[in-house]
């Protein structure tokens, strides 16, 4: 990345009094946190388009330049920081649209601890700010032949705006008629490998010499489109998710007998013996997995399909009348290009610098933090943002 803005050593050779300290200029923030400045903003040598980020630790007066993972922000107009605790800091975009100015900085949460223990070397995390709550996405698993694949097409079928298919990762190429990013994501190789270094994987697996998995980004897109994710994955593959950060809802499908399994194998006509056995093989493996590994919180038992829907539904809230609620119209916030931010309890308070005194106090947006969940490789979520009329509104608010 090069040497560090002249003006951030000059500001880094005066010291600063306490953790909340922030000097910026040109597009470029420094934060201190403990005996480490965090100098965040401008261009990185790995991706010009996005922020940078460069480490002053003060007790040894060197330079640090960390491995930078999670989705990165593009540069912008210019930035501001806030520390909100000893693992994140908050940065707000300049001139960006709503649904892009709130980004977080990790750089001491699980999840970073975890990559620079992995990587041995220091690491931070960037998480995108995102307004409101996702529900916990639904990993069904089970041997095949068990019918799960016909109890989420039921459940598809009946909510189609509620539930949504995460897109899965595969090295493999491209099928006739297959489109990228609708039947897969195809990767190259070397590509999925690095990011399932940098923990953007909750599960991947060899088969046939390519890869498959699911990305921690293909479930939050989902999300992100106001639906619950489903994940239909082996047993394997839920013990993967179950060991990453991502919270789920975890159901095992069980056929209600092994000879019930075989007759359903066999009547599909699909596969040869050979294949047959070797499926019932690996059922049997995966039934003992299932019911005594502790991965799963529920174990639904397909001998009648309609009863066993029945069974999901309720497990699922559902009650067959159900329908999706709305999508709400986000509320516009017109972020200042020019602006200050200040943090007050679990508030961050962000001002416009206008010179005229009376509309001063008519431009200020409040970012409510106190009940964030997620973070890093995916989203940060929970952030409630809202307007303030007046000043004294805004203080009466802030001290409710």
């Amino acid at each position: 990345m090069g040497e560090a803005p002249a003006f951030i050593v000059d500001e880094l050779q005066k010291g600063y009094g306490n953790g909340f300290d922030i000097k910026s200029k040109g597009g470029e923030t420094a934060i201190l946190m403990g005996n480490r400045t965090y100098v965040i903003g401008g261009a990185c040598e790995e991706s010009p388009l996005s922020i940078g980020v460069q480490i002053f630790d003060q007790s040894t007066g060197e330079w640090i330049y960390p491995t930078v993972l999670g989705t990165k922000p593009k540069t912008c107009k210019g930035l501001s920081a806030v520390l909100l605790s000893e693992d994140r800091i908050l940065i707000t975009k300049n001139g960006s649209t709503p649904d892009d100015f709130a980004w977080f900085l990790e750089v001491d949460t699980q999840y970073v601890r975890q990559q620079k223990k992995i990587l041995g070397t220091d690491v931070v995390a960037w998480s995108k700010g995102v307004r409101g709550y996702a529900e916990k996405p639904i990993v069904i698993s089970g041997p095949s032949g068990v019918g799960k694949g016909t109890l989420i097409s039921m459940l598809m079928k009946e909510y189609p705006s509620m539930f949504g298919f995460s897109v899965s990762h595969t090295t493999r190429a491209p099928r006739a008629m297959e489109k990228d990013g609708v039947h897969y994501h195809f990767i190259e190789r070397s590509a999925m490998e690095k990011e399932i270094e940098d923990g953007k994987f909750l599960e991947f697996a060899s088969v046939h010499g390519n890869l498959y998995g699911t990305s921690v980004e293909a479930v939050e897109v989902v999300a992100d489109d106001g639906k619950r994710c489903i994940l239909d994955i082996d047993v394997q593959g839920a013990r993967s998710v179950r060991a990453s950060s991502l919270e789920a809802i975890f159901i095992f499908v069980c056929p209600p007998s092994m000879a019930e399994l075989e007759n359903r194998l066999r009547a599909r006509g699909t596969e040869t013996e050979e294949q047959v056995l070797k499926r019932l093989k690996n059922a049997k493996a995966e039934i003992e997995q299932g019911q005594s590994s502790g991965i799963f919180h529920h174990m639904l038992y397909n001998d009648n399909l309609e009863e066993c829907y029945k069974s999901l539904k309720k497990l699922l809230g559902l009650d067959g009348t159900v329908t999706a609620p709305p999508k709400s119209s986000p509320k516009v916030v017109d972020l200042p290009m020019d602006h200050s931010v200040a943090k007050i309890d679990h508030r961050i308070i962000i001002n416009s610098k206008t010179p005229e005194l009376g509309k001063a106090s008519t431009n200020m947006i409040v970012l409510d933090v106190s009940s964030l969940k997620g973070g890093a490789p995916g989203r940060t979520r929970g952030l409630d943002i809202y307007t303030m009329d007046s000043f004294l509104d805004g203080l009466a608010c802030i001290n409710h």
